[in-house]
């Protein structure tokens, strides 16, 4: 590990040579060994099921994490996996995820499909990848997954197996005697075989792949992209991209001493990549919190405890998680903590001074997206960290701040902080090649090489890369992305909705939260709560539920009839924060909000009496948008 202190160190680590001259693994296989023939002996995985800083807990050293995804991938050539065909997991985390994770990239074409989804967009992802082979749970108390991937594989006539984890390995008497009793019935209503994985995996040799491990920079891994809601479009990894993001982790942050817990899932690139790719290059040990990590139950009351239980170095989190360990005193022993670092949403100046300050530790933000195999940028975790930026290019990662057209024409390249689109290039970017279907690819990239991320964002006179809002129109409620149109076709399919426009409005604990603003057809009658029991009805992801209606005479619309999204934006940051400001007496209101060049949607307040200076502050830190005085 070499120290990441800002933009000499990241330009030192570049101009050694040019990344294509770098003696990196061209297989996760060879990764994987070259992990075990240094670390063999380290620890190298970790799975507890229970939050209990107590419980039992099973680890995995480097050279039994490599016998274990050579057995599977073995196992997954003997099922007809070949070097095109893909292997699909839809499991919570557990060793057996990581193993899946492994094992299918070097067989084939790993598929992790979050859980959370509905059985039909797991089927349409089956179809789409077509998936031979299944991992996922056994029956269990308290999941419903092994039900949703039964139905959904009756739908993907490509699956020939089924591969099942039974989770109660993990547990202790009595309760591993009780899961039998109450494990609920999972009849298979599909043709496929169903298998047990470990039982199958303990049949394969463990000591040798018994296939070629070709060298090809071939595709290993679809991840979709998209969180709860509409149907994923699927990303294709590279090997380079997987072996750069793991050799970014283990140059520029980690090395063997490090332990990392990451409540964060494996069927996501923040985990699989930079967490568990860089732990497999640098030889950290990787700490996995109950199947569901932050959601599991327990596991923010025993957080702290889990660190001092691990002696964890290293915090992988999102700005949600941070907010929810605030609200809980650090009771254990966490000086072992060395730093944390955030992704997935804009972390709230508040919540930075307020971890900062109950744990000694700062937090550095970084950027990355499922379409670059993840990493694009990263405070320096040595250095100068701007909060509410994104950080400084990593080594190899071209950023550039595009004023682009619908076709991916370059009408001109942004000046030093000038917004505009952020487009990258990095060994992690598939050049034309980003999604399965191709025609996702259609103007997607700019100048060949740079592929648009759907971001709006500057680049100040550091470098560093500020995210000012997004050009998809996204809304990202504490780190899954919602589609707007699944709330506006929702409640569009009222009869007395004409319009429907749904943006994300501020919220100090989740980043943003679904609302809507909708306009009504002449002469129709309907309330807010009519509408919002409609919506109940109507949207199957709890996720994407507005949090608030709002019915406009006319919603703001461009002259052929768009609607002006950042209009009702600019309405839902004056509701939310007045709201704010009127809860906690602060003698303060919200006189406008407008869109500043440089810092996108701000605020301007005014006093309408003596204010309490720190306590403002305090309040609006809570929020990522920026604020002034109007005066």
């Amino acid at each position: 590990m070499g120290r990441f202190a800002g933009i000499a160190d990241r330009d030192a680590v570049q101009n050694e040579m040019p990344w294509s001259d770098r003696a990196v693994p061209r297989t996760v296989h060879q990764f994987l060994t070259r992990a075990r023939d240094n670390w063999g002996g380290r620890n190298a995985l970790t799975f507890q099921i229970l939050s209990d800083p107590g419980s039992k807990a099973e680890t995995l050293t480097w050279a039994e994490l490599h016998r274990r995804a050579t057995q599977a991938a073995n196992l997954f050539r003997k099922l007809g996996v070949g070097p095109k065909d893909t292997v699909a997991y839809v499991m919570p985390n557990s060793n057996e995820t990581a193993v899946a994770l492994l094992g299918g990239s070097i067989a084939g074409i790993v598929n992790p499909i979050n859980p959370l989804l509905e059985p039909e967009q797991i089927s349409a992802i089956l179809r789409e990848t077509n998936a031979k082979v299944v991992v996922t749970l056994k029956a269990f108390p308290k999941t419903d997954v092994p039900q949703k991937v039964a139905e959904a594989v009756q739908f993907a006539p490509n699956v020939k197996t089924v591969l099942e984890v039974d989770l109660n390995r993990y547990l202790s008497p009595p309760k591993s005697w009780i899961v039998p009793l109450v494990r609920p019935k999972n009849p298979a209503s599909h043709k496929a075989d169903v298998l047990n994985f470990n039982a199958e995996m303990a049949k394969m040799p463990a000591d040798r792949l018994t296939f070629e491990d070709s060298a090809e920079d071939r595709v290993a891994a679809y991840f979709h992209t998209g969180g709860t809601t509409g149907m994923p479009k699927v990303a294709q990894h590279r090997v380079s991209g997987m072996v750069y993001n793991g050799w970014l982790g283990g140059t520029l942050l980690f090395d063997e001493t490090d332990v990392l817990i990451c409540p964060l899932p494996l069927f996501h690139v923040f985990a699989a990549y930079p967490i568990l790719m860089s732990c497999i290059q640098s030889g950290a040990h990787m700490v996995l919190p109950t199947p569901a990590g932050y959601r599991g139950e327990g596991v923010f009351d025993n957080f702290w405890k889990l660190i001092e239980r691990w002696r964890v170095t290293f915090l992988i989190t999102v700005p949600t998680a941070i907010s929810a360990l605030m609200q809980r005193p650090v009771n254990a022993d966490v000086s072992s903590l060395k730093t944390a670092i955030s992704g997935s949403a804009p972390l709230p100046i508040e919540l930075y001074n307020r971890f900062k300050a109950a744990t000694g530790v700062e937090i550095a933000e970084g950027y990355g997206l499922t379409e670059a195999t993840c990493l694009v940028s990263c405070n320096p975790v040595d250095g100068t960290k701007k909060v509410g930026s994104v950080g400084i290019p990593l080594p190899y990662t071209e950023v550039r701040i595009l004023n682009v057209d619908a076709d991916g024409n370059v009408l001109r390249q942004c000046s030093v902080d000038e917004v505009g689109e952020i487009c990258i290039a990095n060994p992690g970017v598939f050049e034309r090649n980003t999604y399965h279907d191709p025609d996702k690819n259609n103007g997607l990239f700019a100048e060949i090489k740079y592929l648009r991320t759907g971001d709006l964002g500057r680049i100040d006179t550091d470098g560093y890369l500020w995210i000012t809002g997004r050009a998809k129109d996204l809304i990202i409620r504490g780190g899954h992305n919602i589609d707007p149109a699944e709330i506006e076709d929702a409640l569009l399919g009222h009869p007395a909705v004409a319009f429907a426009g749904a943006i994300g409005q501020p919220d100090a604990f989740a980043g943003e939260l679904p609302c809507v603003y909708v306009e009504l057809v002449k002469g129709a009658t309907a309330s807010p709560d009519e509408l919002m029991e409609h919506a109940r009805g109507h949207i199957h992801e709890r996720a994407a539920i507005p949090k608030h209606v709002e019915i406009l005479p006319e919603l703001p619309k461009t002259a052929v009839g768009k609607i002006l999204k950042n209009d009702l934006r600019k309405l839902a940051i004056a509701r939310v924060y007045g709201a704010a400001l009127d809860e906690a007496g602060l003698n303060v209101r919200v006189t406008e909000v407008y869109e500043h060049k440089k810092k996108g949607l701000v605020a301007r307040l005014e006093r309408t009496g003596a204010v309490d200076e720190e306590a403002l502050a305090h309040k609006m830190g809570e929020f990522t948008r920026p604020w002034e005085w109007a005066d």
